[in-house]
């Protein structure tokens, strides 16, 4: 859980909410907390989803899953629980 105080999809209005929206998860609604920090200032959530795609979107010869899991095994060994 983050310490960073949040916004809900509730509070959110405008871009904000048509940003969640569009970003939660399709079968549960719920919005991944890396995203959630970003609710008070939604550039930094733009930025964030743009950095997102270009990292990992574009490797020619490398699957998006092969990506996710290296992304996975990093975060492991940094101990990041996300």
């Amino acid at each position: 859980m983050s310490w960073i105080r949040t916004l809900t999809r509730e509070e959110a209005r405008g871009q904000l909410a048509e940003l969640l929206a569009a970003h939660a998860d399709p079968r549960t609604g719920e919005v991944d907390e890396i995203l959630l920090v970003h609710t008070l200032v939604p550039e930094s959530l733009r930025a964030h989803l743009a950095l997102y795609g270009s990292a990992m979107g574009g490797t020619p010869g490398l699957p998006r899953v092969e990506r996710e899991l290296i992304a996975l095994v990093v975060s492991r060994l940094n101990g990041c629980n996300y």
